[in-house]
């Protein structure tokens, strides 16, 4: 008979600690929301590429959270413990990439050096959901998964905030390639949170030793593990895997598929909604920037206006930057709120609240002509970020054994990436031929598939909590 694990209560500050690395985790991703397609637009990529070279977040994902999922699993240290390993590698190869991202000076090295920062987030990431199950009982989980949601509004927050103040406050002439001074100073500081917070969590976060019956099972599986393991084991969880889990896949294809094109088209939608500049009259405006510096001649009416519609580019990243920023306040604020709503009316009936309500808002931002007004939608989608952020995981973690835990969040993972891969491989197919390259197009029909994915919830059937014994 198996000695069943006891699980203590957490106090509100280490539950805090716990999760405070999720923070400079968040803050990376944050970057990568905003300022890594706009880095690519200032590098010369045109708005139907972006998708393909947003490939890195989910072909690192779909490979690398499973995998440390799974070795996570089967890991063990007396000093380190088994997931805070995981957080330190990927915080420390996150901090180099972003401290190096700003000096990228060509589209395929801003791209290469995507490919080595989404795969150190997603081997910090995975662990860390895994972490919640590991320190927390079930009562306290809900609480646990939307304090991770906090850190999330909190870390994106400062990501955004941070190229919307130095732009308007530290701005500056183009340093290198065409990126901005003020876009590096927002990748210095999100390589400090990043390992800093990390360090935090881990220097302040004991993990909870295996009983002697775990630790002989983990010596077993070290002696009988070879290279292929963790992928056998990942196809067999598959296999094996809740029917919730599989409804789940439902819910986040049309989620994370509406996120992704969120993300990827916000600023080329506010260049036209709010500041009327079409692709071609910035591709146009950089060529005569181009010929000036090359010592052709250019009309001097012609290379002010290049300079204003430059200008103008610039002003709505910032914009993008204060609109998700604003979203990520809200989404600190209320995470810890939804608890309590989805103790009342179950946190099933709370996400298809918040998913419709995200949908909704989304919907509404290409008709929004005033920069202060268009952010007023980002209320909803801040409420919708906090239960997408937390909810799911609180649906389904009674249904995930412990002893496969790390594994099951990397399953999930995949969940999130396969849409976002789907995205990268079809939406711009889908953007030049049945959008007519309508940027504001993209952003109602994200909104649409975020009502699709609150309808799959429906369907969704929490289960009781699953023991190893």
């Amino acid at each position: 008979m198996k000695v069943k694990r006891i699980i203590p209560h957490l106090s509100f500050w280490q539950i805090w600690n716990m999760n405070v690395g999720f923070f400079g985790i968040q803050y990376s991703f944050g970057l990568q929301q905003t300022a890594v397609n706009p880095i690519y637009s200032f590098l010369g990529a045109h708005a139907e590429q972006l998708p393909i070279l947003n490939l890195a977040g989910p072909i690192t994902g779909l490979l690398i959270q499973p995998l440390i999922g799974a070795i996570s699993d089967k890991t063990w240290s007396p000093k380190w413990g088994r997931r805070k390993p995981f957080f330190l590698l990927g915080a420390l190869f996150c901090s180099i990439a972003l401290f190096l991202f700003p000096f990228s000076s060509t589209i395929w090295m801003a791209a290469g050096l995507l490919w080595i920062l989404d795969a150190a987030n997603n081997t910090a990431m995975e662990p860390y959901r895994a972490f919640i199950g590991d320190k927390l009982p079930e009562d306290q989980q809900t609480f646990g998964f939307q304090m991770q949601s906090l850190f999330v509004g909190a870390g994106i927050t400062l990501a955004n905030l941070s190229l919307f103040v130095f732009q308007k406050y530290l701005g500056g002439n183009s340093a290198n390639g065409g990126i901005p001074v003020w876009v590096y100073y927002s990748f210095f500081l999100g390589s400090f949170c990043s390992i800093a917070s990390v360090a935090w969590s881990v220097y302040k976060t004991p993990e909870i030793p295996p009983t002697e019956e775990e630790l002989k099972e983990l010596r077993k599986a070290k002696e009988s593990s070879t290279f292929f393991t963790p992928f056998i084991e990942i196809i067999i969880a598959i296999r094996e895997m809740p029917k919730i889990l599989w409804q789940l896949a439902s819910v986040y294809l049309f989620q994370w598929y509406a996120l992704f094109v969120y993300w990827q088209f916000i600023t080329p939608m506010l260049k036209w909604s709010l500041y009327g500049v079409s692709e071609a009259d910035e591709m146009k405006a950089s060529q005569f920037l181009e010929n000036a510096k090359s010592g052709m001649s250019v009309a001097a009416s012609d290379l002010t206006w290049a300079k204003s519609v430059l200008h103008q580019v610039e002003v709505a990243v910032g914009q993008t930057g204060l609109m998700n920023g604003s979203y990520n306040i809200v989404t600190m604020f209320c995470a810890l709120l939804l608890v309590p709503f989805a103790k009342k009316f179950s946190s099933k009936n709370t996400y298809i609240f918040c998913l419709f309500l995200t949908g909704l808002g989304i919907m509404t931002l290409p008709f929004i002509k005033n920069e202060y007004g268009i952010l007023i939608p980002m209320v909803a989608l801040g409420i919708g970020w906090a239960s997408m952020m937390g909810l799911p995981y609180s649906i389904v973690s009674p249904s995930i054994p412990h002893s496969k835990r790390g594994i099951y969040m990397g399953v999930i993972n995949m969940m999130i990436v396969i849409p976002m891969l789907i995205q990268t491989l079809s939406f711009g197919f889908i953007f030049n031929n049945f959008l007519g390259a309508d940027p504001s197009s993209a952003i109602v029909l994200a909104g649409v598939l975020f009502l699709a994915a609150g309808g799959c919830v429906f369907f969704m059937k929490p289960g009781r909590h699953v023991n190893d014994e």
